[in-house]
């Protein structure tokens, strides 16, 4: 960390232009540790700072790591076209800090979704290269049958994929439901995988990333939470148990 201006302190959070941060601070509206500082030049170690603007308390980030429960209906594009976007359910400082999801869940599949402002850390976890499972849970239109299992665990051919896409995992949860575990985040490739296999999916929901569980969080539909060091390090290769 170090030692930035208020104003800078500010636009690297999200909170609008230079220009903007400066009459914030300038009009009063920036306390730091409960005082108000209005010469936007006074500087702040940003290591551990908390600040309130317009009395709603924020920590200074670097860089900000999210885990949200995406519900239906919401695209995760910063630039939606059918549907609103996954930013629109977060504080819209976000999305000036230039916030974007992990990878894409599609608009009906719910459930796990990354989101951060770290490039490095959204390649990493976008990488196919690292092998981290994700988990679904698939409601299929016809009965789960052991055949349906097996054609899922040895791979179906899809048409524009070289070779078969196997589930690294693959159980029976109910007459009409299973989990699926996959490592390679194909385009639609479990609700794909499963014409392929003679079903169709008709609700898909992802609840792990990694040893990471949606469950673990305790997130309501569209609700979110930032992730800290224990979160983070859950999102590593290696299957939960």
């Amino acid at each position: 960390m170090s030692k930035l201006p208020l104003d800078r302190i500010l636009q690297s959070q999200g909170f609008g232009t230079r220009k903007w941060c400066r009459e914030l601070i300038e009009d009063g509206e920036v306390l730091v540790a409960g005082d108000s500082i209005t010469d936007y030049r006074h500087a702040f170690e940003t290591d551990n700072l908390e600040f309130s603007v317009y009395g709603e308390s924020w920590r200074f980030r670097e860089h900000v790591y999210i885990a949200l429960n995406k519900p239906a209906d919401y695209e995760c594009s910063r630039k939606p076209s059918h549907h609103p976007g996954v930013l629109s359910l977060l504080p819209e400082q976000f999305a000036l800090r230039d916030v974007q999801p992990v990878g894409r869940l599609d608009h009906d599949t719910t459930g796990l979704l990354l989101m951060s402002d770290d490039g490095a850390f959204i390649h990493a976890q976008s990488s196919p290269k690292r092998h981290i499972p994700k988990v679904y849970v698939a409601t299929t239109h016809d009965p789960v049958t052991p055949q349906l299992v097996r054609q899922l665990m040895s791979g179906v051919k899809l048409h524009d994929e070289p070779a078969p896409l196997a589930a690294v995992v693959c159980n029976m949860l109910d007459t009409c439901q299973l989990k699926i575990v996959l490592e390679q985040g194909k385009y639609h490739q479990v609700k794909r995988m499963l014409a392929a296999a003679g079903n169709h999916c008709t609700a898909l929901r992802r609840t792990e990333i990694g040893k990471l569980r949606l469950e673990a969080l305790g997130l309501a539909e569209g609700e979110w939470c930032y992730l800290g060091e224990a979160e983070l390090a859950l999102l590593s290769d290696g299957l939960t148990g």
